[in-house]
């Protein structure tokens, strides 16, 4: 009998090139190659950080690249979405409010153990030194639902939900007077989306609202910061061309009354040739089309995975 085959991103190793990039007169970047970004937004008389890193230990680096830019005070945290690997190094901010959407807190409520020890065994590497987490989760000390617009002095800051996409949480930060936006996961650039907690029906169009913000500069959740609007608009266009591929090749399956394992190898096969060379598409896949079978199928809302079910619909994929 073989042995269980590893997540792809098990075998995810390598240590990443970290950047530092300013994006507006008060926005940065954190990026690190596809590994997951950080916005930082640095206002009048206060620091705001958009996802934390996935530990206190990785959110350090964060904060030495904020203290070579300011010495202002780290008031606010935003977690766009509930995801681990987003909110756990939020403690070393140390920061007065961490705000999210109501969503975001009642998936926190509904799934967030779960999914911390589900995404912990899938991405051993960006868990460094996980042991500097502190025990529980991550909680929000202030919601919103729709719109909050905080002041850091004269600088306006909105955290707007534009419809559900990557989670039915998702929270973007955008600076009107600068037309600049921190996506979290509902974009990327040259990386895979991870699916397996979207809404593939409604995704399109959010980012179609998130276009019609007219960003002219934005952090996605993953990959280089896109500067100028063409590059913002070709990340808006690749995040959703892919979901729609993914979303018209499960259909299809489905119609032709395929189950999950050959959908999923049809899927990947067709994707392969023109995503595969963007981070994790082979750790994602499984996720994703698993998900959105669902969605097609039976479950308008993402099941939550647990360390257990991450096992099993991986052996019964790629086995």
């Amino acid at each position: 009998m073989n042995a269980p085959k590893k997540f792809a991103s098990q075998a995810d190793l390598e240590e990443k090139k970290v950047s530092f990039t300013q994006l507006s007169e008060h926005a940065w970047a954190y990026t690190a190659e596809g590994d997951p970004n950080t916005g930082i937004i640095i206002g009048d008389d206060a620091v705001l950080v958009a996802d934390t890193q996935a530990t206190p230990a990785m959110a350090a680096d964060v904060i030495r690249r904020i203290r070579e830019v300011t010495d202002k005070p780290i008031k606010y945290v935003v977690l766009t979405h509930y995801h681990a690997v987003r909110v756990l190094g939020a403690s070393a901010y140390e920061p007065q409010q961490i705000l999210a959407s109501q969503d975001t807190y009642d998936l926190i409520v509904e799934r967030g153990e779960q999914d911390k020890a589900s995404e912990i065994g899938r991405f051993p590497r960006l868990f460094r030194n996980v042991e500097t987490v502190p025990a529980g989760l991550t909680w929000p000390t202030m919601t919103f639902t729709g719109k909050m617009t905080l002041w850091l002095g004269k600088l306006e800051v909105q955290l707007l939900q534009l419809g559900r996409g990557h989670t039915k949480g998702d929270t973007v930060v955008w600076l009107p007077q600068e037309r600049t936006l921190l996506s979290g996961d509902l974009v990327e650039f040259n990386a895979t989306p991870y699916a397996g907690d979207a809404y593939f029906k409604d995704w399109p169009q959010t980012l179609e609202n998130v276009a019609a913000l007219k960003p002219k500069a934005l952090v996605p959740g993953r990959g280089p910061a896109l500067i100028g609007e063409e590059q913002v608009a070709a990340g808006l266009t690749e995040t959703a061309s892919f979901i729609a591929d993914v979303r018209r090749s499960v259909e299809e399956g489905v119609a032709a009354g395929k189950d999950l394992k050959a959908v999923y190898k049809d899927t990947f096969a067709k994707l392969k040739p023109k995503y595969g060379q963007w981070v994790i598409f082979d750790h994602c896949m499984p996720f994703d089309v698993t998900r959105c079978y669902d969605e097609v199928t039976q479950y308008p809302d993402p099941r939550v995975w647990t360390a257990q079910r991450d096992v099993e619909m991986w052996e019964a994929l790629e086995s």
